[in-house]
């Protein structure tokens, strides 16, 4: 297999890994792409979607625009994404439900080690990198203690809520799929990629292209201009988040979907001792402790996995 194959093989295992994150409310796909180093290749190629794009495919016809907007990368990316969201929709859903303790514990673990990596990119900190670090922080934080809203969906509205949780999905530390669930819309999108309603699922594709494109000029141009304070802020969006993937809640009000469903409302992070007390449910801390630990391995094994696929890329 030669270096462009097993680079693209690398991008599309990196689209699986996002496309299961981004299912999560809590989880970013952009977390994926940073630790696995293709963030910045990732915002390159989709600000290269532009009018110059189709400059290039007048002009020297579509192979040429292919390569200008990196197409390979992009759809291998895109490919992988999909075949995760498609598969895992279900099984992340059954997951939640059955396991959430487990589930939240390994992505806190997770969402640890990601905010480590992204820290450690910095070459240095100084006061200005602390002060937006904390902004960070704090924003995320605050995000994290919006309650949900719950109202039936136009497509209109689902457009908008593309356009909107797209942003969110390729920031590292920032969730999608939260801003969906802070819109009301998380169940219905949900719904629309298990039952394949396609209206729906075109109307929030528009939304994401239109959303993607806009905003990925704007983290390019961070990244290129203030690279170490986008990294600072990043970091601590992600140290802002793990608020919410905390795994021991405990939930003082409820509200009812439009399904029927009976949904949290209103909870606050608690100990385990205290989750056991006032729900009467097992903590299970070891199991926990240790699935958090699994999670702040994974990070190291992908950091690893996406070294060794440069390293094999340049010779």
């Amino acid at each position: 297999m030669d270096s462009n194959k097993i680079h693209l093989l690398g991008v599309y295992l990196r689209g699986i890994a996002m496309g299961a994150a981004d299912i999560i409310p809590g989880v970013s796909g952009g977390t994926i792409a940073f630790i696995t180093g293709i963030y910045e290749e990732l915002l390159s190629s989709i600000k290269s979607v532009n009018f110059a794009a189709l400059t290039v495919l007048m002009k020297r016809g579509p192979l040429a625009c292919w390569q200008h907007i990196n197409g390979s990368f992009l759809l291998a990316l895109l490919i992988g994404i999909l075949t995760s969201v498609f598969s895992f929709a279900h099984v992340i859903t059954y997951l939640l439900e059955a396991f959430p303790l487990f589930v939240w514990s390994f992505f806190f673990g997770l969402i640890c080690a990601s905010s480590i990596f992204i820290a450690k990119q910095l070459k240095q900190w100084d006061l200005a990198s602390f002060s937006v670090f904390s902004l960070g922080v704090v924003a995320a934080y605050f995000i994290g203690q919006m309650q949900p809203s719950e109202f039936q969906p136009s497509l209109l509205m689902v457009f908008g809520a593309g356009a909107i949780a797209i942003c969110a999905m390729i920031l590292p530390g920032v969730s999608g799929s939260f801003i969906l669930v802070l819109l009301g819309l998380y169940n219905h999108i949900l719904a629309a990629v298990r039952d394949f309603q396609w209206l729906m699922l075109l109307s929030f594709a528009a939304g994401c292209a239109l959303g993607l494109l806009s905003f990925s000029y704007l983290l390019s141009w961070l990244f290129q201009r203030y690279h170490d304070l986008t990294l600072a802020s990043l970091t601590g969006f992600l140290v802002g988040s793990l608020n919410l993937v905390w795994p021991w809640k405990q939930v003082s009000s409820f509200y009812e979907s439009s399904s029927g469903e009976k949904m949290a409302f209103v909870s606050h992070n608690v100990t385990p001792q205290t989750y056991q007390l006032v729900t009467g449910l097992e903590s299970n801390t070891l199991i926990c402790m240790f699935l958090m630990f699994s999670g702040g391995l994974v990070i190291v094994v992908m950091e690893y996995a996406g070294t060794k696929f440069e390293k094999q890329i340049e010779k």
